[in-house]
């Protein structure tokens, strides 16, 4: 389990964990499993940056929002933002299988890769600014980071195929049993709700925080559904689109509830 935080963190993160003494597939399983728990880890130090900001600034709820997004976006080391736009720029091309995976393996961004990028980070900043103002901006900001990692087991879990032999992708897909990733959902999704509960929130809103983990796990799901249909499996930049793309649902669920 040692070796599978260490592969978790080194990998989701910038934060210096060490080298794991060994990686192979189980190991590569134990890292997804413990995804969430990296999110919750990334989450609560961007969380404290934007109580400290709004905290400061009461009155600056975009400042505190754009703090906390560029630093959740430096701790992941915009690894899951350079996989969404990779996988865009793929999609948007319309080829055939083997171009699009050569054009997500390459460096350059082109303008579906862009707009993506953009896309998310302003529906990000956006929702966020609208939770702090409704009180509840750190908490949304640890769920929503929680529950965009949520997506991570379940796009690799057992009945999940590699769209390349090798890569990221090839070591972790099919290594999570679908009930582990079930159980995790339940585990997420009751944290997110105490989290609120503990904040005095209403009923409504620690509703929301359930159905924002939810929502994140169905936007993950649809993501690998559509790998899975154009490039016959999952890849890293698949995985990172999955993260970015559930994170601005999560908070714009918890915006429209909170």
């Amino acid at each position: 389990m040692k070796d599978g935080v260490k592969l978790a963190v080194g990998t989701l993160s910038v934060l210096p964990v060490g080298v794991p003494s060994k990686v192979d597939r189980a190991v590569a399983g134990q890292a997804m499993v413990l995804a969430p728990a990296v999110g919750l880890l990334l989450g609560g130090i961007s969380a404290a940056v934007v109580a400290g900001a709004d905290a400061l600034r009461p009155d600056a709820p975009l400042l505190s929002a754009v703090l906390g997004i560029v630093v959740l976006v430096a701790l992941s080391g915009a690894l899951h933002l350079d996989g969404l736009a990779d996988f865009a720029d793929g999609l948007g091309s319309r080829r055939d299988r083997e171009t699009m995976l050569r054009i997500m393996k390459q460096s350059d961004i082109g303008p579906f890769g862009v707009v993506s990028i953009a896309g998310v980070l302003l529906i990000d900043v956006a929702a966020l600014s609208a939770c702090i103002q409704s009180g509840h901006g750190w908490q949304a900001l640890l769920i929503a980071t929680a529950a965009s990692r949520l997506t991570l087991p379940w796009s690799c879990r057992t009945t999940v195929p590699t769209a390349r032999p090798d890569g990221l992708g090839a070591m972790v897909a099919s290594t999570v049993r679908p009930l582990t990733a079930v159980l995790l959902t339940l585990l997420t999704t009751g944290i997110a709700g105490l989290l609120l509960r503990l904040g005095s929130a209403d009923l409504q809103t620690i509703v929301g925080a359930g159905a924002a983990a939810l929502l994140a796990v169905v936007v993950g799901l649809s993501v690998v559904r559509r790998a899975r249909k154009a490039l016959g499996g999952i890849t890293g930049d698949v995985l990172g689109a999955a993260v970015e793309l559930a994170l601005p649902t999560a908070l714009l669920v918890l915006a429209l509830t909170s």
